[in-house]
């Protein structure tokens, strides 16, 4: 499980492993505490939270904006949970 996350200092989206207490920013090189980060979404992968973490980034750019809205955090959930329920096995 991956929590996609922000740096406090740079404001960059990145990922880390729900397991990981600590993470480096990649872009600005900033320790990012994982108990303190506020956590956007789970995903079950690092491919998926890649994804994910350019997706916000281009909606965020193309609306001209820095951060989501608490409504907007919300429907990503919301839309994510319902995604991996359609695509798990049964």
């Amino acid at each position: 499980m991956y929590h996609v996350i922000r740096c406090p200092g740079c404001r960059s989206f990145t990922y880390i492993d729900h397991l990981q207490r600590w993470r480096l920013c990649p872009v600005c090189g900033e320790i990012i505490s994982g108990a303190r980060a506020p956590v956007y979404l789970e995903v079950e992968s690092y491919e998926e939270a890649e994804d994910i973490i350019g997706r916000l980034e281009e909606y965020l750019k193309r609306a001209s904006r820095d951060e989501l809205t608490d409504e907007e955090i919300a429907r990503l959930r919301t839309t994510y949970a319902r995604w991996v329920k359609a695509h798990i096995p049964t």
